[in-house]
């Protein structure tokens, strides 16, 4: 007998190829069938959801949840299983002198799994700015944390900002580059200087260190150091990049997602791989909300339900290695599901300049399974919810 059944939703899988009407079974914390008519008397429970659309558990590939040590990261929880995410990247909260806070506080305190990457600054994001000296980083011990933690840490992260591209300019991510080489993980970078102080040429050195695997996240920054040229053309070692494997990812955040920028990349050809937030706790009470309006903001750009769906499930899966287990309904894969509701509106989304763009759709989250285990959605982060702001 199956512990679930969801029964009656859309179920949108694009790894699987599957768009229509589908029950989902559960057992022993791993999906057990997708089929159109699974009895419910085959059941311990059964959760009806009809008129909702049954996803892939949601990966949020970029956020910021080192709640209590870092004062800008957000309860894991909040922003994951109780807004429809079941697994969450934290990017680089901790370095290698604090690392220790995600295995003894984080991890196991959150029903959300947590997949974190270690900042090449070795406190991390604790300070503003995070590098301050050529001293800020210990290449050496970050190396030793990523080795003695293999398996929980998926990757090293490096900001492409000021000051510390103006203290150690591109020795930093190449330093980073060795501390992701060396540990046998993959690197993420933070492209766009948003303090406006760097040359803006330096995307051009730094994609081509990137490797097969790594990462590159705010795709569509507005700010200096972004993938468009002065001349309001894509950089070649942007697709050139695409071409031998890199991951693009779009994280929103405070300051790192503009429309027209978006706009232009894609008017170019190129497209982003990923959908994720950049989650902090100013970012959520006022850009950042959700992931679900994230996944808003990629309707309003003209991507199609089942596009924005691959790129928060399948698509980060495979950019983090884990496909085997995330990133689809296959049978046999972990029972993490997400119930969303899309509602038709006037909705309004803005990017972090201001501007807005109108979608007649916005995603809303519903409820979370995460290893078999229900969890509702919570009240959204706004005074009404979830939903985007009305036109």
């Amino acid at each position: 007998m199956y512990d679930l059944i969801i029964k009656g939703g859309t179920v949108i899988d694009p790894a699987e190829g599957i768009n229509g009407v589908n029950d989902v079974a559960i057992e022993n914390g791993k999906i057990a069938k997708v089929a159109p008519s699974i009895p419910a008397e085959e059941s311990k429970r059964v959760i009806e959801v009809k008129g909702k659309i049954v996803t892939p558990g949601l990966i949020d590939l970029h956020t910021h949840v080192f709640d209590g040590v870092n004062g800008n990261g957000v309860k894991a929880d909040l922003g994951g299983v109780r807004a429809g995410v079941t697994t969450m990247v934290d990017a680089g909260s901790s370095g290698c002198d604090t690392f220790g806070g995600f295995t003894n506080h984080i991890i196991p305190n959150n029903a959300t799994e947590v997949l974190p990457f270690l900042h090449i600054c070795r406190t991390g994001l604790a300070t503003t700015p995070d590098i301050f000296s050529p001293a800020s980083i210990d290449l050496d011990k970050t190396i030793a944390v990523a080795e003695a933690n293999r398996g929980v840490i998926r990757g090293i992260k490096a900001r492409m900002v000021s000051p510390a591209l103006e203290i150690m300019g591109m020795e930093m991510p190449k330093m980073a580059k060795r501390a992701a080489r060396e540990a046998g993980i993959k690197l993420m970078v933070h492209i766009g200087d948003t303090e406006h102080r760097y040359d803006a040429n330096v995307i051009r050195e730094l994609l081509p260190i990137m490797e097969a695997g790594d990462i590159v996240t705010h795709l569509f920054t507005a700010n200096e150091g972004g993938v468009i040229g002065s001349d309001g053309k894509l950089v070649p070692e942007a697709k050139e990049a695409k071409e031998r494997g890199v991951w693009l990812d779009t994280a929103h955040g405070r300051g790192n997602f503009g429309f027209d920028i978006g706009a232009r990349i894609l008017d170019q050809g190129l497209i982003p791989h990923c959908i994720s937030t950049d989650l902090t706790v100013p970012g959520r009470q006022n850009t950042v909300h959700s992931m679900t309006e994230m996944m808003t903001r990629f309707l309003a750009l003209g991507f199609t339900i089942e596009q924005v769906v691959e790129m928060c499930t399948i698509n980060p899966a495979k950019a983090l290695g884990e496909e085997v287990r995330l990133g689809s309904l296959g049978v046999g894969k972990q029972a993490d599901v997400s119930v969303l509701e899309i509602k038709d509106g006037d909705w309004l989304v803005y990017d972090v300049l201001r501007v807005s763009r109108k979608v007649q759709k916005a995603f809303v989250p519903v409820m979370a399974v995460k290893r078999g285990e229900v969890f509702e959605a919570g009240w959204g982060p706004r005074t009404w919810g979830w939903e985007p702001d009305q036109a």
